[in-house]
């Protein structure tokens, strides 16, 4: 490994490679920032973006001991 160094010059070689991260990552976060569902500085755009949680569908119903059934009442507000 020591002669890998031989051939590039080591502090040239880590600017390079720390150059290229910091690149790589602000590209990432833009890319990301760029998204709806990523975007942590606006939030969802749009009206129909987002769905909120009390108009989210109520859970589907779990099965009981037994095997009994229960279903699940519609929310009221």
């Amino acid at each position: 490994m020591w002669r890998l160094w031989l051939l590039f010059d080591p502090r040239r070689t880590l600017i390079a490679l720390f150059t290229f991260l910091f690149a790589l990552a602000l590209l990432i976060h833009f890319i990301l920032l760029s998204t709806d569902r990523f975007n942590w500085l606006e939030g969802p755009r749009g009206k129909g973006a987002a769905v909120k949680k009390s108009e989210a569908a109520p859970p589907a119903p779990r099965a009981q001991a037994g095997g009994a059934q229960v279903q699940a009442k519609a929310p009221t507000n």
